[in-house]
């Protein structure tokens, strides 16, 4: 049966800009320097640990990398090598996924494999069970996170990178590694209990808890894996992460990062993070108060973390000098939450199409890929494949295959989607 689609010209110019990126990416390569390159080597990895230490000397340790970061970001290459990043081969595999979904084109679905390929070759291999961390020891408050460290904000992104794929084309050792990853996600990071119905998490194995949208990925995963796995045990622990994540909102509907007192900002793209947790979530389980805090949320969201043109800012308020006044990782993730919530909040159909309009207009380079900063003077087009291109480019494949299947009116009636044909279940993270 042939099913006619209604011409809808930004999606169609959305799939123009996806096949480009891909012959991009193919050209250029699946490793890339990265946002955080000024300080994971050792040089910018002793002055970040040292303005942790001592503000005043810390600030002027850092300086020159900030000074590069604003105005000369190819300096990146300076201070690290380029990189392979597991979050960006999970992004990578659910974008293909969806412009498979979209197109019919099996290469997509081939280069979707291919991705989670490389993923079962990355994992901690220290750690029994499958997990993912960063290829660069991250710097921070707390210390130093080692390379190959487990990360909660991690593994469910590869978790749902296996999910998606798995539905389109099943097989067992994928099962299996979901199943593994779900374990991991239960035994090895650690929960600690913030009331008599709630408990944040650990952000690795060896952390403590308190950052909440950490708390919110573990709720979403171990929600997930209650339905693909039929375990009341996995909703147990994700309900209590949920209520630490539904307690932890501030009474305009905004969320700090963590609740120790100090990283008391709110960003946006932390913010897509929770509230796209709790709208999967909600959408699996029909939890109510997950609906009650997206309301808020949202609406605290297009008050305050948008600027006078309508598209996405950094922080509601800064906490410290940022160099930048756009980010295409926030772009993104805008895209996503957008996505997720319009039926629910038909406010954000109007924010969703200003995006995608800004990205295609303004953050498409000649060569296909995505300029990643709009600097107070200037661009970075650095291409980083977990710092925005990674999550640009599935965010938009999620956004060509939701259109083309709402435009698809007939197919829609008569032909199931695919990813309701199996018996996983997810939604896109």
């Amino acid at each position: 049966m042939q099913v006619t689609r209604t011409p809808n010209p930004l999606a169609d110019e959305v799939s123009r800009v996806l096949i480009s990126f891909a012959e991009w990416l193919d050209a250029y390569g699946e490793t890339s320097r990265d946002q955080q390159g000024f300080f994971a080597g050792p040089i910018g990895g002793y002055a970040k640990s040292l303005y942790y230490r001592s503000r005043l000397i810390g600030t002027a340790a850092v300086a020159p990398m900030i000074f590069c970061e604003a105005f000369l970001p190819s300096a990146r290459r300076l201070f690290h090598r380029p990189v392979r990043f597991p979050i960006a081969d999970a992004h990578y595999a659910m974008g293909f996924a969806f412009l498979y979904e979209a197109t019919g084109d099996f290469s997509h679905l081939e280069n979707a494999i291919h991705f989670l390929t490389e993923l079962e070759k990355s994992r901690c291999r220290q750690f029994k069970e499958y997990c993912w961390g960063y290829p660069f020891n991250w710097v921070w408050r707390g210390g130093v996170i080692k390379e190959q460290t487990p990360l909660i904000t991690t593994t469910p992104y590869v978790y749902e990178a296996f999910l998606q794929v798995c539905e389109l084309h099943p097989r067992d050792e994928w099962k299996l590694i979901l199943e593994s990853i779900a374990l991991h996600a239960t035994t090895d990071i650690k929960a600690f209990r913030t009331s008599e119905a709630a408990s944040s998490c650990s952000y690795t194995p060896f952390g403590e808890g308190g950052v909440i949208n950490a708390a919110a990925y573990r709720a979403f995963l171990l929600t997930s894996a209650s339905r693909v796995f039929c375990s009341d045990d996995y909703w147990k622990i994700a309900k209590r992460n949920l209520n630490f994540v539904l307690e932890t909102q501030n009474q305009d509907g905004s969320w700090y990062y963590a609740v120790d007192g100090v990283r008391d900002f709110v960003d946006h793209f932390h913010t897509c993070f929770v509230m796209k947790a709790l709208a999967k979530i909600h959408a699996l389980t029909g939890h109510e108060d997950c609906l009650k805090a997206l309301s808020k949320g949202v609406s605290y969201y297009l008050n305050n973390l948008f600027d006078e043109d309508d598209l996405p800012k950094p922080f509601s308020k800064a906490p410290r000098l940022t160099v930048y006044k756009r980010e295409l990782y926030d772009c993104a993730e805008c895209i996503n939450l957008c996505l997720l919530l319009r039926d629910r909040f038909p406010r954000l159909q109007a924010t969703l199409e200003t995006v995608v309009r800004e990205i295609l207009d303004n953050w498409v380079k000649r060569d296909g890929s995505f300029r990643s900063r709009r600097l107070h003077l200037g661009w970075d087009n650095v291409p980083m494949h977990r710092w925005g291109q990674s999550q640009m480019f599935r965010a938009l494949a999620f956004y060509l295959r939701e259109t083309r299947e709402a435009s698809s009116d007939e197919s829609r009636v008569t032909i199931a989607p695919v990813h309701q044909l199996s018996t996983l279940n997810s939604q896109p993270l």
